[in-house]
C-alpha cells in the first residue's frame, strides 16, 4: 500500500552489526523518541488522568519509558548468555536497539483516556463510520510509525527499519484475518461479547496490510506466520511486567488501593482454597461479592485459557509472593509522602521487577498461547496475580466507571461534531488542515483497495458495498478517527468546548498534530 522503499532501510536477520554512530535502530529510536506522537503521551492517560487532580500517577509516556527500560534489559540479558545465541539468531535475532525502539512506539496509538478511549473509537469506528476494522491501539500505533506521521526523511510515516517495525507487532494480523489455528494465539479469539467482530486485538489495519507483509517477510522461515518475533515478544513480555508492577505502585501513592480489601481477598483465598475449589461454577457466581471468590475464578479462567502453563501449585505459591510482598510488606502502611514511603515503593518496584526480569527465558517451539520470550513458570503466575489485584481492586471500582462514563460521552460528542463537520460542504475549505490531510490520505488508500483487494473493505457478512460513495464515507471515518486518536485528553476536552461554544477561547493546542 505504501512507498516500497521502506525495504531499503535493512532487512530483518542474523548477525547484526552496526557501528554505533550509524546503528540504524538507534536511529529508529531516536526518530520515534523526537515524534510528536511520542510527547503526547505526556497527555494521554494510562489508568486515571491526572489532569487537574494533582495526582503523581503514570501516563501513557512515563510508561512506554518504563516498558523500553525493561525491555533493553531483557534483552541484553537474553544475549549476554552464550547457550541462547544460536537459537536467537535461528529465529531472527534480539537486538537491544530494535526491542527499545519497539518499546518507546508501542503505545503512539494510544487515544485519549486510555483503554476507555480505545472501546469508544472501536464501537463509533465500527458502528458509525462503518470500518470492518474499528479501532486498535496497537494498529493505530502501526499506522502512526508507517503512515500518519511526516516528520521521518520519507512522505509517509518514519521510515523505521523492518526489524523494527516487525517488532512492533504484538499480534501480527489484521482483525479479520483467518489464523488457521485450533488453538486460538492470544488476542486472535473473538471477543465472548462482540461476536462476528474479528480478533480481540490485531496490530494493523486494512490499510496497512502491505506494511505488515513487508516487515514480516524477512522472518519466513524463522517463525510461524503467527508469532511474535523474539523482539516483539521481549517487548509484549516488558510490557506486561510494567503493567503489573507500575499501576499497583500509583494506586497505592494516591490511596486507592486498600490494604483490608486486598488481604481478605487474598488471606481469604489462601485459607479456603480447597473449599472454593469445591464450589460449582454457579454457586461461585452467586458469592462473588465475598472475599476469595473472585481470585477462585481467575483460576478456573486461567485453566481454560492457559493449560499449557497453568499450575494450582505455583498459582498458590504466586497468591502467598503476593501477599507477602503487597499485603504483608507495601500496603501494611499507608503512603504518606515520608522518605520511608518513598523508599517502600521504591525498593517493591526495584525488587520485582529485577525478579520478572531475570525470570525470562526463549523457548524454540512455544505454544500458540506464548510468545517465543517467556517468563518462567512461576513468575508468569505472580503476575497474573498481581494484574489481578489491578483489575479487581482498582479498574472495577465504581468510581472509576463514574468518571469513564463522562469521557466516554466526551469523545463521542467530539466524533459527532467532528463527522458534522468534515461532512459540511460549505465548510470544506475551513477544516483543520492536519484533518483535512487525514482525509486526502485515506481516500487514496481506500480507494487503492477497493481497486486491488476489494474483500478487505466488507465486513465478515460482506454487507457494506465497495463504491465511490463508500470508500468517501470511509475515508471520512478514518480520517476522523486518527484525527480524534492524536489528541491528548486535554485537547480532546477543549477541542469539543470550542466546537460546542463553551468557551470563550478562540485559539487551541487541539489541531498541532
Amino acid at each position: 500500500m505504501h512507498n516500497e522503499h521502506r525495504t531499503s532501510r535493512r532487512s530483518a536477520g542474523v548477525g547484526r552489526t552496526a557501528d554505533l554512530a550509524t546503528n540504524p535502530f538507534r536511529v529508529d529510536r531516536d526518530r520515534v523518541a523526537s515524534s510528536p506522537f511520542f510527547a503526547r503521551l505526556g497527555g494521554v492517560t494510562q489508568v486515571v488522568s491526572s489532569t487537574g487532580s494533582g495526582l503523581l500517577v503514570h501516563n501513557r509516556l512515563t510508561h512506554s519509558l518504563k516498558v523500553a527500560q525493561a525491555a533493553r534489559a531483557i534483552a541484553e540479558r537474553l544475549t549476554g548468555r552464550p547457550e541462547l545465541t544460536a537459537v536467537l539468531e535461528k529465529l531472527g535475532g534480539c537486538d537491544p536497539d530494535v526491542v527499545e525502539a519497539a518499546a518507546l512506539a508501542h503505545d503512539l496509538g494510544h487515544p485519549p483516556f486510555g483503554h476507555l478511549g480505545e472501546q469508544v473509537l472501536d464501537r463509533l469506528a465500527r458502528h458509525r463510520f462503518g470500518l470492518p476494522d474499528g479501532f486498535e491501539g496497537n494498529a493505530q500505533s502501526f499506522r502512526i510509525v508507517t503512515t500518519t506521521d511526516v516528520r521521518g526523511p520519507k512522505a509517509l510515516g518514519l521510515d523505521l527499519t523492518v526489524a523494527v517495525r516487525a517488532a512492533m507487532l504484538k499480534y501480527p494480523w489484521t482483525r479479520h484475518q483467518k489464523v488457521g489455528l485450533e488453538v486460538a494465539p492470544r488476542g486472535a479469539s473473538e471477543p465472548e461479547d462482540m461476536p462476528g467482530t474479528g480478533s480481540s486485538k490485531f496490530s494493523a489495519y486494512v490499510t496497512e496490510i502491505n506494511d505488515l507483509r513487508q516487515a514480516r517477510e524477512t522472518f519466513d522461515g524463522r517463525i510461524e506466520a503467527w508469532q511474535q518475533t523474539v523482539e516483539a515478544s521481549v517487548m509484549d513480555t516488558a510490557d506486561d511486567i510494567a503493567y503489573a508492577i507500575h499501576d499497583l505502585e500509583d494506586f497505592h501513592r494516591v490511596g486507592v488501593l486498600q490494604h483490608a480489601t486486598v488481604a481478605a481477598e487474598l488471606g481469604t483465598w489462601q485459607a479456603q482454597a480447597l473449599d472454593l475449589a469445591g464450589l460449582s461454577d454457579a454457586e461461585l457466581g452467586a458469592e462473588i461479592r465475598m472475599p476469595g471468590r473472585s481470585l477462585e475464578t481467575l483460576r478456573r479462567r486461567m485453566h481454560l485459557k492457559d493449560s499449557w502453563v497453568m499450575s494450582d501449585e505455583a498459582f498458590a505459591l504466586a497468591v502467598r509472593k503476593v501477599s507477602k510482598e503487597l499485603v504483608d510488606g507495601l500496603l501494611a502502611v499507608p503512603f504518606d509522602g515520608s522518605v520511608e514511603a518513598e523508599q517502600a515503593v521504591a525498593g517493591f518496584s526495584a525488587r520485582w521487577t529485577r525478579r520478572l526480569v531475570d525470570a525470562v527465558g526463549v523457548i524454540e517451539e512455544p505454544t500458540p498461547r506464548s510468545g517465543h520470550v517467556v517468563l518462567a513458570v512461576q513468575q508468569w503466575h505472580e503476575v497474573q496475580v498481581l494484574k489481578f489485584v489491578h483489575r479487581r481492586f482498582v479498574l472495577l471500582r465504581p468510581d472509576l466507571a463514574l468518571h469513564q462514563r463522562g469521557q466516554a460521552r466526551l469523545l463521542t460528542s467530539l466524533v459527532d461534531a467532528l463527522e458534522q463537520w468534515v461532512t459540511d460542504r460549505t465548510e470544506a475549505d475551513r477544516l483543520p488542515r492536519r484533518l483535512h490531510d487525514l482525509v486526502e490520505l485515506a481516500e487514496t488508500e481506500y480507494a487503492a483497495l477497493a481497486r486491488t483487494e476489494p474483500s478487505t473493505l466488507v465486513g465478515p457478512a460482506g454487507e457494506l458495498p465497495v463504491g465511490p460513495d463508500a470508500v468517501k464515507n470511509l475515508a471520512r471515518g478514518r480520517a476522523v478517527v486518527d484525527f480524534v486518536a492524536s489528541l491528548t485528553d486535554n485537547q480532546a476536552a477543549a477541542l469539543l468546548e470550542a466546537l460546542s461554544g463553551r468557551t470563550g477561547q478562540l485559539w487551541t493546542d487541539a489541531f498541532v498534530l
